[in-house]
């Protein structure tokens, strides 16, 4: 008699783990088809998203953090309005990434990838415009790249452009923690700006100097390298070798926050820079 049940038990057995295994790939499916997380090991880190949830902030599973987290303090710029925020947040709705507001002149709305990655790093987006911004100056989308939001402090590199064609402009920043404190130290200049579908990637590289490379839709059209040096009306800062990818935005001008983002976003860090 025990004998008959033993096929059956193990029939069982084998039944419960095909479907425990199929319930994980369905999970895995519906991940992978939104914001992945990977860690390879000769690449590093390796993060994709279209922006499938509404978030305010965006954290996509605690993968993200936001400007917000840097803490508020009315002696370090913020104002009482804005309850001393000195940064602001990003935020998204399906298949959308945009800024919150702007709680100081310089408070970009910031959100960085969470974790540890390592100092080489790519970071590539999709533009995507509702409306094309118009009146004055400035509406902007930025990429982040070795950016790390400590207590009353931004860090890191910011390659950054126009969604203007009458206010066109790209440029490569190097931001030295305190608000309102950055350089734009790019090698030339660039007219360029940024239009519905226009892919933006930005590279970093080394350590002393450090090179930032900014591309649009593929060609390089900006660079710059960071030894440290004091520019930009401020002290001596850098060069940053530790920090993590993410996105940010720019607009002094209006409210107008949903007439221009970012459609996607994905990061890499390691030896496979750039693919």
């Amino acid at each position: 008699m025990a004998t008959g049940r033993r096929p059956i038990r193990r029939q069982q057995a084998i039944f419960a783990v095909c479907l425990t295994l199929l319930v994980i790939g369905c999970r895995e499916g519906r991940v992978s088809s939104t914001a992945t997380s990977t860690t390879r090991a000769k690449a590093g880190h390796f993060y994709s998203t279209t922006f499938p949830r509404s978030e305010k902030p965006i954290s996509e599973s605690g993968n993200w953090v936001g400007g917000s987290d840097a803490g508020a303090s009315f002696w370090a710029g913020g104002s009482f309005l804005e309850g001393e925020r000195l940064w602001g947040n990003v935020q998204t709705v399906s298949g959308f990434s945009y800024g919150v507001d702007e709680p100081t002149k310089y408070g970009d709305p910031t959100a960085i990838l969470t974790g540890t990655w390592s100092p080489t790093q790519t970071a590539t987006a999709t533009v995507k415009l509702n409306k094309i911004p118009t009146g004055g100056c400035c509406h902007e989308v930025e990429l982040r790249l070795r950016t790390t939001i400590a207590d009353h402090s931004i860090t890191g590199y910011e390659a950054y452009c126009s969604v203007m064609p009458d206010k066109p402009y790209c440029h490569i920043a190097r931001w030295n923690g305190p608000n309102g404190s950055y350089w734009n130290f790019e090698t030339g200049n660039s007219s360029a700006y940024l239009s519905d579908g226009d892919v933006i990637r930005a590279t970093a590289t080394g350590a002393n100097p450090t090179v930032i490379t900014l591309y649009k839709n593929g060609t390089q059209i900006l660079q710059a390298t960071d030894s440290g040096a004091a520019g930009g009306g401020f002290g001596a800062f850098g060069p940053w070798t530790s920090g993590n990818p993410g996105i940010g935005f720019y607009d002094d001008h209006d409210s107008h926050w949903k007439d221009f983002g970012l459609s996607s976003f994905s990061a890499t860090d390691g030896t496979e820079l750039g693919r």
